[in-house]
């Protein structure tokens, strides 16, 4: 379990800050979409913070599909419930959604759908690629 504890810090520490940049081209965006747009000092620092956070979180989530021991199931949803608490609460924190339950539960909605069809898509491509290697090896 420690090497998974040590992969889970080794991966986020490698991709987290592509987080502060993305928010940096999401305000850049909307620098240029929104007349008289700008950012207080503490919104900057919370959104390079919170994204920061959130790719570190979204690229050590990766390693509990890998933990032998555990089923399908299992890591599916310890990485699905990681990367829902990390995206909703820096959504909120940075006010990107209000904290009401109806927008709550939109969210949870669209994220959901597109948590699964990601999952499903490599989860296929994955089992696709399998069965070619399979039939080249016989």
């Amino acid at each position: 379990m420690k090497k998974y504890v040590k992969d889970f810090f080794l991966r986020g520490m490698l991709f987290g800050g592509f987080g502060p940049i993305v928010a940096g081209i999401v305000y850049m965006i909307l620098s240029y979409t929104i007349n008289d747009f700008s950012l207080s000092g503490l919104e900057v620092f919370t959104a390079i913070a919170s994204t920061y956070l959130l790719a570190f979180v979204q690229a050590g989530a990766s390693v509990f599909n890998q933990i032998e021991g555990w089923g399908i199931a299992k890591s599916l949803l310890c990485h699905l419930s990681t990367l829902y608490i990390a995206y909703s609460m820096c959504y909120i924190i940075n006010s990107w959604i209000p904290f009401e339950w109806t927008v709550l539960l939109i969210f949870t909605l669209i994220f959901l759908a597109v948590y699964f069809v990601v999952w499903f898509t490599v989860y296929f491509c994955i089992k696709a690629t399998s069965k070619k290697f399979n039939k080249f090896l016989n």
